[in-house]
């Protein structure tokens, strides 16, 4: 009997790491372009107007609506999205769906793609060191803290920059650049907002949607870290919303059922579980993209209002996914306000309002 279990979840775990693995190379930019890309993205906060600062400092980030977006936030830079996806291509491609889905709503398309080689998104198999390096290196040169996006083994490696930035598993962290996708001689940064020195580790991301953590992707040997630690969330984060679903044997403990696939915080940062429907699927969910030709599904979520187990609406056609969309997406455009407020209000402070 052990020997038929371990002959399975041997199986299982060769299929999960063989089939279609997207782990893509990360190519370096031509150095003379980096220097441009790095110019013009230091410069993107200044150049918005006083008078659209205002507007933004106007804005409610718990009622951001539409007209917001298309008028107000429209021209101004926003947060870095680094998406996580994880370790199969049809879940790239369907994470690439769900960045696009978002451009549509009206978020920039230069915030979610990398600015050297134009990805969408990053694989899981990367150092989670990596993702924290450049977390800290968009920060430093954007003003406003990214927001990440973790599909599947996505969710663990979400989890692992929480608990680096926490000093939990790490006392120095280097910067990393996205140009050239190497670390950097230093472990420090300047704050955009306060003009001073500090360390990597320390810092916070703004916001974290994991969507289909845990279940087979935990016997992964390059997850084996995460049994006993991917539902805890340090304080390095200002907001984090789990995503799980029934049935779901890639991502959800005890095939998703239970308040074992709930994640908790460990101390302030404010937590939500949100149970999909069971019809939902691990690999499809973020596949919405289609979701924008239909106007019904677009009034339901710049309406939606979060709730721990929400339906879907009826009558207004194929909606599989459309909650994990809306509830990222009010919870994107709350930290697109909040975190642009941040910067005008340094900015000022600072002495470089017009």
């Amino acid at each position: 009997m052990k020997r038929g279990i371990f002959s399975a979840v041997t199986v299982l775990v060769t299929v999960l790491m063989t089939a279609g693995c997207a782990k893509f190379d990360l190519l370096p930019t031509d150095p003379a372009r980096a220097v441009e890309i790095e110019q013009s993205l230091s410069k993107a906060s200044s150049q918005m107007s006083h008078e659209q600062e205002n507007h933004i400092l106007a804005l409610n980030p718990e009622h951001v609506t539409d007209y917001d977006v298309r008028n107000v936030l429209a021209g101004a830079p926003a947060p870095r999205i680094i998406n996580i996806h994880g370790g199969i291509i049809q879940v790239q491609l369907r994470l690439a769906s769900f960045s696009k889905f978002l451009v549509g709503l009206g978020y920039p398309e230069q915030a979610i793609r990398h600015p050297g080689t134009g990805d969408y998104t990053i694989s899981c198999y990367y150092d989670a060191e990596m993702f924290a390096g450049i977390i800290a290196w968009y920060y430093e040169h954007e003003g406003m803290r990214p927001m990440v996006l973790g599909h599947s083994q996505g969710c663990m490696q979400a989890v692992k920059v929480l608990q680096l930035f926490a000093g939990q598993t790490a006392d120095r962290l280097a910067v990393w650049s996205p140009l050239t996708w190497k670390p950097e001689e230093r472990t420090e940064i300047t704050d955009p907002l306060t003009g001073k020195k500090r360390p990597v580790v320390g810092l916070s991301v703004s916001y974290i949607a994991a969507l289909g953590g845990g279940g087979a992707g935990r016997i992964l040997p390059n997850q084996w870290d995460m049994m006993l630690s991917l539902r805890s969330v340090p304080d390095t984060v200002d907001e984090f919303t789990g995503f799980y679903l029934g049935m779901d044997v890639l991502g959800g403990d005890y095939l998703g059922f239970g308040p074992t696939n709930h994640y908790h915080a460990l101390g302030s940062a404010k937590v939500r579980n949100v149970q999909l429907p069971t019809y939902y699927s691990h690999a499809k969910t973020p596949q919405i993209e289609r979701l924008l030709s239909n106007p019904r599904a677009i009034e339901w979520i710049n309406n939606y209002v979060p709730s721990s187990k929400p339906e879907d609406p009826q009558d207004i056609g194929d909606v599989k996914g459309i909650i994990f969309g809306a509830d990222v997406w009010k919870s994107v455009k709350r930290h697109w306000v909040i975190e642009l407020q941040r910067l005008i209000r340094a900015r000022r402070a600072q002495g470089h309002g017009r």
